[in-house]
């Protein structure tokens, strides 16, 4: 998370959802309070690890006793059957712990897992994997962790920080040149610019906007350009445009992007991928925890 206060509180929360105010009652009722022991969280599966942190912190709120070795760091290959943490103390302690840790460390770590898959498949073109806004409420600055666990780099974190202007932004705001213009009006010298267009008659427009206020000797408006739902012929046009242009412009593609595209968009002309299925498709990596008694 952005602060070690906010992981807290998010862990905090998910400790109350899973206890409510009774607790684990069934660990309460056949497990003796004082039983002490040894448990491995271990790797089920091929992958990459991410979120040792929340498993840190969810033991720790239910008993800062609770002693916590990692043998394997974030962003580190998993084998099945790998024993990745180890952790001692109470019995208790450890089941009641044990659920909340697992379910954040399988859901990053899939996350991290995918984005390192995307990323092997780009080996050698230059361009780079990014993920999207398109998180878990909550979770943001977790799953972005994971992405760049995985050799993935991080979109803008949420509005504040950039701006992306979509199809939407230039529907309500009375059509691309008046967008542009009040971009350029309002835009702070150190805000990071990107319009999404949907075809190379909108991005020969966003083009003409600054090369005009450059041979008059004024600042561009746009730094990327954010060519949504081309194919690699398109991106390779665009793409193209894009390099003519007298002022550097980054090149994003997005839209659907999957394992078997990925690399001939990239070929095609992509300086960045952004894959918002990265975070809202998550398919978890599981790991395991198995306790034994001291």
């Amino acid at each position: 998370m952005s602060t070690d206060l906010a992981l807290v509180e998010l862990i905090r929360r998910a400790l109350q959802e899973d206890l409510g105010g009774v607790g684990d009652i069934t660990t309460q009722a056949t497990v003796p309070v004082d039983a002490v022991g040894t448990a491995y969280v271990v790797a089920r599966q091929r992958g990459l690890l991410s979120g040792s942190r929340c498993v840190d912190t969810a033991f720790d709120l239910v008993d800062p006793q609770l002693q916590v070795e990692w043998s394997a760091k974030d962003g580190a290959e998993v084998a099945p059957g790998q024993v990745v943490a180890t952790v001692r103390g109470s019995a208790c302690s450890i089941l009641t712990g044990e659920r909340v840790g697992l379910n954040l460390l399988s859901h990053l770590s899939g996350i991290a897992t995918r984005t390192a898959g995307l990323v092997r498949l780009l080996d050698g073109t230059g361009a780079r994997i990014a993920d999207t806004r398109k998180t878990t409420p909550g979770l943001r600055a977790l799953q972005k962790q994971a992405v760049r666990d995985g050799g993935g780099i991080n979109h803008r974190f949420g509005l504040f920080d950039a701006i992306l202007v979509k199809d939407n932004h230039i529907g309500l705001g009375g059509g691309l040149t008046q967008v542009l213009r009040r971009l350029a009006e309002h835009a702070g010298h150190l805000t990071r610019v990107e319009i999404e267009v949907d075809d190379l008659d909108q991005l020969r427009q966003v083009l003409a906007f600054d090369a005009a206020r450059l041979r008059s000797g004024r600042a561009p408006v746009v730094h990327a350009v954010l060519l949504d739902n081309m194919g690699p012929d398109l991106i390779a046009e665009g793409a193209a445009l894009i390099r003519d242009h007298p002022a550097p412009v980054t090149v994003e593609v997005s839209g659907g992007v999957t394992e078997e595209s990925v690399r001939a968009l990239a070929q095609a002309g992509a300086d960045v991928i952004s894959v918002g299925a990265l975070t809202h498709s998550v398919t978890e990596l599981d790991f395991g925890l198995d306790l034994h008694e001291s």
